[in-house]
């Protein structure tokens, strides 16, 4: 297996690389042949960045292809991060390669799938809820202050300015985006 641990905006110690090398190690039991892993270990140069510390690998396998970046405040902490999360995907990856081969073999398996698909594509998707509410005209930052407050990922709203429906959303950067139609 060839294993490249590389660093941006920092160097590589020996101690970091063998920490790297050790944490990521352990996705090898998981998997019969791991053909390549890439190690990125990097520093933001951003001061308004708490969490500067930048861990982000990806490793090739006969399967599938696991990826995983993850961000603290320490290297180290970084590493065992993200080292967690790929293990997470791996034993998922796992128990669906497991699953197919296993449903291969059982023709009861598969036929009993096979009339589940048919009556999924019978029914198709539906919905499952219905939400109604009053939509109050707003600041978009009224509208994002309100998202944090229900704890919700969006927020629908009309705009207090333009006099339309718009969605304030959060980012997986923590940000807050804005989506505004136009008819």
């Amino acid at each position: 297996m060839q294993i490249i641990v590389k660093g941006k905006n920092l160097e590589v110690t020996d101690a970091l690389r063998g920490y790297a090398l050790e944490k990521v190690g352990k996705i090898e039991r998981y998997f019969d042949r791991i053909l390549k892993t890439e190690i990125e270990l990097s520093v933001e140069r951003n001061p308004k960045i708490s969490e500067k510390q930048v861990v982000e690998v990806t490793i090739f396998t006969n399967g599938p292809i696991l990826r995983a970046k993850e961000a603290a405040p320490d290297m180290y902490q970084a590493i065992d991060l993200v080292a967690e999360k790929l293990e997470r995907q791996a034993i998922k990856a796992k128990k669906k390669m497991i699953d197919r081969s296993h449903h291969a073999k059982n023709p009861f398996k598969e036929a009993a799938a096979a009339v589940r698909l048919e009556e999924e594509e019978e029914e198709g998707p539906r919905i499952v809820k219905t939400k109604s509410f009053t939509l109050k005209p707003m600041t978009p930052e009224e509208a994002c202050l309100q998202m944090d407050l229900l704890g919700h990922d969006f927020f629908v709203f009309v705009n207090a300015d333009t006099e339309r429906t718009n969605v304030v959303y959060r980012r997986k950067d923590g940000n807050y985006g804005l989506i505004e139609p136009e008819a």
